[in-house]
């Protein structure tokens, strides 16, 4: 019998939140619109139409919020700040209510004994920038500076961790390649193009981080997951190392000093994506401003995917000897639930980019299991899913990899 390890005593525990999931007020104290308030009253677009105008209304009841998690003992709250609420038209005037919003939060955290870790970006755009283009334009990183500072001037004397953008692979790829999140492009080299001014953003809000909070830590947070073959094929090997590419390797090659893979710049070539030129929207600099040492890499990390090659007839390739878990053991999000892939990604992480510090920023599960009589909630599965991912966890930090943290999604329904 082996007695579990407990994690180290200055792990940090908290819960992660998005502005546009839980805020509401969309139309309050001079806030813009963004492109998700665009996209979710498109029809068709959401299943049930359902938008953000009101979601949990955290905008009004912030404060019941922050005594909830003071209730519950949550040490740090991770929270993403509205770009729209700040530079509504998302550059030109500052919004000051909307800081007043944001600094009213901060107090109330600090106040109730949680540290506060803020997010710069988690996909609301102004719509206003794009309508000139979006993130596939390099005027948007541009505008993404001042409006750091802004935030910066008013909240840096009280936050001291800061995360520059949420998940830019959702950003550009589902945003303006699938087309399923905002702002509903497809166009796959307007998504490459997107993905290089996301990481560029992120390069030039760290430094405005160091200018002007010099004792701030900040990094950049990643949504990450084993990428595997169905079968042992050279077919479904490759298929696998294209979306590894795609998926991780075009952002943490990057951010870690490394440059664009050169593999999938072939590949986005081969696919008409890229001109043969390459990486044209790649100025002098850039790369070197995306590869600003960070303090830690935020990981988010909610399942694994497995690839079976299209490009050989299926009775030509080798039988399969991995898929996915039945159906049954799915979340109602349709994903897979799989904690040996976050030991996996962590490890990966950990031994091929070497971050000075991780944090697990996301992990959770949607299921909708609903009170009894007594107004409790049977959550076995929940309990389940979060028991078998912090074993995971703690096991990546017994075998090296520097995890310092674990937000926990969400804290509330959105």
């Amino acid at each position: 019998m082996t007695t579990a390890q407990p994690f180290p005593q200055d792990f940090i525990w908290g819960v992660a939140t998005s502005c546009y999931q839980i805020e509401g007020a969309a139309e309050e104290d001079g806030r813009g619109e963004s492109i998700w308030d665009r996209f979710a009253k498109t029809p068709g677009k959401v299943i049930d139409g359902s938008n953000g105008d009101v979601a949990c209304d955290h905008y009004h009841r912030f404060a019941d919020d922050v005594a909830l998690m003071k209730s519950l003992k949550v040490p740090a709250y991770r929270f993403s700040i509205a770009w729209p609420r700040i530079i509504p038209a998302g550059r030109g005037p500052i919004n000051q209510k909307g800081l007043d919003f944001y600094a009213r939060l901060v107090d109330a955290l600090l106040e109730a004994g949680i540290r506060p870790f803020a997010t710069l970006y988690h996909w609301d755009l102004p719509q206003a920038l794009e309508d000139e283009g979006g993130w596939s334009r390099r005027s948007t990183a541009e505008a993404f500076v001042p409006y750091v500072e802004a935030v910066l001037d008013r909240l840096g004397d009280r936050v001291s961790d800061w995360i520059t953008h949420n998940e830019p692979w959702c950003a550009s790829m589902l945003g303006y390649e699938r087309g399923i999140h905002a702002p509903g492009v497809v166009d796959k080299g307007r998504a490459i193009a997107a993905s290089h001014h996301l990481l560029l953003s992120h390069g030039w809000a760290m430094a405005a981080i160091r200018a002007k909070c010099p004792r701030a830590q900040a990094g950049i947070t990643l949504n990450l997951g084993p990428m595997l073959p169905a079968s042992e094929s050279a077919a479904d090997h490759d298929a696998a190392r294209h979306a590894d590419g795609h998926f991780n390797r075009w952002f943490l090659d990057p951010v870690h000093g490394r440059g664009y893979p050169d593999d999938m710049v072939r590949d986005y070539v081969a696919l008409g994506a890229l001109p043969a030129a390459g990486m044209t929207m790649v100025q002098p600099g850039d790369l070197e401003a995306i590869a600003a040492k960070a303090d830690f890499l935020g990981v988010n990390y909610y399942n694994r995917s497995i690839f079976r090659s299209e490009a050989i007839p299926e009775a030509d390739n080798e039988p399969v000897v991995r898929s996915l878990a039945p159906a049954s053991e799915w979340t109602e999000m349709g994903w897979e639930v799989y904690p040996p892939g976050l030991h996996q990604t962590l490890m990966r992480v950990h031994l091929h980019y070497g971050p000075r510090k991780m944090y697990v920023t996301e992990n959770g599960c949607s299921y909708s299991t609903g009170p009894d009589a007594q107004g409790r909630v049977a959550d076995s599965r929940r309990v389940a899913f979060f028991r078998d991912h912090l074993l995971a966890a703690r096991r990546a930090i017994a075998d090296g990899a520097p995890l310092a943290g674990y937000f926990a999604w969400s804290l509330m329904d959105n």
